[in-house]
């Protein structure tokens, strides 16, 4: 078949891709949270995306260049997927090569698949990407991680002083993106990127937590989302300064007990499948592993240095 292409326009857009993601969701890592990453900054160049449309006009995939996570995110019509992926994977071939030199340029990219895309993965190795789950000490694999929302949260104690609430709108943009900043050590949370997501029409402010601390400095937030009957949390955090009174514990369990409190059935999270500090809290608040994700890197040549 042939499709036509053309890159990210408009909000009609980003909600026609997370329609096609949802429609399927089984076969997609990223769904309910699709409103979070359709809001990152890899989306201010329209041409970091491709959007692949039937001859009917019918939109069949997508992809995005998401270098906040250094991952091509992607989205296709299960029923032309054996003719769409290797035009998506083509396509992010030639953008990873043009973007040397801008903002949006890295010298590797990543890709997923669950485990048992066998089709999918033999098309990642055929594009040249490398399986990263048999690296020695550099592995590196990803579960997706699912919990019933009617299993009980504990009221954990929280520490005098500490307050537990809704981020207070834009006013407190510039906080919380200095503490995901500082949490995650990176720039890549951007203040543009948090006021796109509050302003997204899929976005429930009493879903975005925040701690603060006694001396009113933001301690650990939790995004959540929520799509129909399932919620996702994206993303989730904690100030290393804040660690020792396990802040992001507390603001997890409050957007768990929110998100049943709007009806949700089910809770999914997507982690680093190291059994480390993040995996071992989701599991000990009743996420169990879905599904395993394997990760797949291309390296480029990109003009700088490393």
């Amino acid at each position: 078949m042939i499709y036509s292409t053309r890159p990210y326009s408009d909000m009609a857009d980003k909600q026609a891709m997370a329609e096609l993601a949802q429609a399927a969701p089984e076969n997609n890592l990223h769904n309910v949270d699709l409103p979070y990453r359709l809001s990152s900054w890899a989306l201010d160049d329209p041409y970091n995306t491709c959007l692949w449309f039937d001859r009917s006009g019918r939109l069949a995939a997508w992809a995005v260049m998401q270098t906040p996570f250094w991952t091509i995110d992607y989205t296709c019509d299960p029923q032309d997927e054996a003719d769409l992926l290797p035009l998506i994977l083509a396509w992010a071939d030639q953008r990873a090569l043009q973007l040397a030199g801008t903002e949006y340029n890295l010298p590797a990219w990543f890709i997923l698949a669950f485990k048992e895309q066998v089709d999918r993965i033999r098309a990642f190795e055929a594009a040249g990407f490398i399986c990263q789950a048999n690296l020695g000490e550099q592995s590196w694999t990803k579960v997706l991680m699912r919990r019933k929302a009617s299993l009980p949260v504990a009221n954990y104690h929280i520490p005098p002083g500490f307050v537990v609430r809704s981020l207070a709108g834009e006013d407190e943009v510039a906080a919380y993106v200095e503490l995901h900043q500082a949490t995650f050590e990176t720039k890549n949370m951007r203040s543009a990127w948090r006021l796109r997501t509050l302003h997204h029409p899929a976005y429930h402010p009493n879903l975005d937590i925040v701690v603060e601390a006694p001396d009113g400095r933001l301690g650990a937030f939790c995004i959540a989302w929520l799509n129909g009957s399932d919620g996702h949390i994206e993303p989730l955090g904690c100030h290393r300064n804040f660690r020792h009174y396990a802040l992001g514990r507390l603001a997890l369990a409050e957007a768990l007990r929110r998100l049943k409190a709007a009806g949700v059935d089910q809770i999914y999270v997507e982690t680093d499948n190291y059994r480390d500090t993040a995996f071992r809290l989701y599991e000990n608040m009743g996420f169990c592993v879905l599904q395993d994700v394997l990760v797949f890197r291309k390296d480029y040549e990109t003009g700088q240095d490393d």
